[in-house]
């Protein structure tokens, strides 16, 4: 693939708190990162970091220090379970939320940096549909929206599609059902959704399946650790797993879309024989 491979960029976000987004990026990362994938994490939380707290890692720099000038991108990630590499947010640090679009910008390009040896960049945003959130989906290459069943997850999710698809040209978007009963819970999550897109909004989403709620998530919450690696056999752990399978799948990106994107320097095509 030579060294200017592209990046598969992935948005875990959903427009509200409370559904288990952070534990679908930390899971989904450690089980693309077990299918051999070089796996970067990117807690995109900026002001209320809750990776590093979810996965016990007491990282010494943050995206703050890689802001204020006095860090590299490299220099703050910390090495989490599973060999992913995790870029911690900052925590309580009000500065962090109110990001100018400059910021944002510069650090979306900081990423850059560090394209040579990732495979996956995985994206855990805020809750919400603030700016920050919108600029980080926009940025990634695909926006995966979590969504669990409950009147105000699924109105949420909608806000974030509309604004995306109606503000930002976005049309595409995949749909994971997070703390089911059962499987046919997640399929009704998802109808539920797609019932009111359809009827307003011209996009396409995809249903990549769904998470069952299960004891051994919050098992392993309390111990600071991802279900993925302390619970492997449990039924999140194997839904998750058949998840990065589908995600691993996705087509990487080929071209640039002409807007602030992470890694796009690699989606640009060389050109003459200076390879």
């Amino acid at each position: 693939m030579g060294s200017n491979h592209p990046v598969q960029v992935i948005a875990v976000t959903g427009g509200k708190g409370g559904i288990g987004k952070t534990n679908v990026s930390v899971n989904l990362s450690l089980a693309l990162a077990d299918m051999g994938r070089r796996v970067v994490l990117l807690d995109a939380d900026l002001g209320l970091a809750n990776v590093d707290v979810l996965l016990g890692l007491k990282p010494k720099a943050t995206l703050a220090d890689v802001l204020d000038g006095k860090c590299d991108l490299r220099d703050v990630m910390v090495t989490g379970p599973g060999g992913i590499r995790i870029v911690p947010a900052a925590s309580g640090a009000a500065s962090m939320v109110s990001l100018s679009p400059q910021q944002h910008a510069g650090l979306i390009q900081a990423f850059s940096e560090i394209g040579d040896n990732i495979d996956v960049l995985v994206v855990d945003t805020a809750a919400g549909i603030g700016d920050s959130v919108v600029s980080f989906v926009r940025a990634a290459q695909e926006a995966l929206i979590v969504v669990c069943d409950e009147p105000t997850s699924i109105t949420d999710a909608y806000a974030l599609i509309k604004l995306l698809n109606r503000d930002h040209g976005m049309t595409r978007f995949r749909v994971l059902a997070n703390m089911v009963g059962t499987p046919q819970e997640g399929r009704m999550v998802f109808a539920k959704l797609t019932k009111v897109t359809d009827r307003f909004l011209d996009v396409a989403l995809q249903y990549v399946g769904a998470v069952p709620f299960d004891e051994s998530v919050r098992k392993s919450v309390q111990k600071q650790r991802a279900v993925f690696e302390a619970f492997p056999r449990s039924k999140a752990s194997l839904a998750i797993r058949a998840i990065a399978q589908k995600v691993d799948a996705w087509p990487l990106p080929a071209n640039p879309r002409g807007h602030l994107e992470f890694f796009v320097e690699r989606l640009v095509q060389p050109t003459g024989t200076d390879l």
